[in-house]
């Protein structure tokens, strides 16, 4: 038996393609907050989303199981020359539970090894050095 590709679903057998993460925590807090972009859904297209169930969250799907997500924001940044063309989505929500964080990033790393996606540290320089 195959274990399941790592997949993210917002509409049951819609299998949508991540463009870009981001992950920040709150260092005052801890509380870690998750930023995904999405070039394009595949629910929105042709209106997929029309002719599947909707889940009510984002499904994170891999060999461990399911994890559900609740967003605390879906944005749709529009462009094009009347701006109406769909750019992205960013899908944005946090995780406070360390145990979720450390199951969040498992999964991260096996839907970034299967889709060919690189971590990279992009710590922004303040200007001055901390001692």
């Amino acid at each position: 038996m195959t274990s399941p590709a790592p997949s993210i679903q917002f509409f049951e057998g819609i299998y949508e393609e991540l463009s870009n993460v981001s992950l920040r925590q709150n260092r005052n807090s801890g509380v870690r907050t998750v930023l995904m972009t999405f070039d394009n859904l595949k629910a929105i297209e042709k209106f997929n989303s029309f002719t599947k169930k909707y889940t009510n969250s984002m499904l994170l799907t891999d060999e461990e199981g399911v994890i559900s997500v609740t967003p605390s924001s879906v944005k749709f940044v529009f462009a094009g020359p009347e701006g109406d063309d769909l750019r992205k989505v960013n899908c944005e929500f946090e995780i406070e539970q360390k145990e979720h964080w450390e199951r969040f990033m498992r999964f991260m790393n096996r839907y970034a090894e299967k889709n060919g996606m690189a971590y990279s540290d992009t710590k922004k320089s303040t200007g001055s050095e901390e001692n």
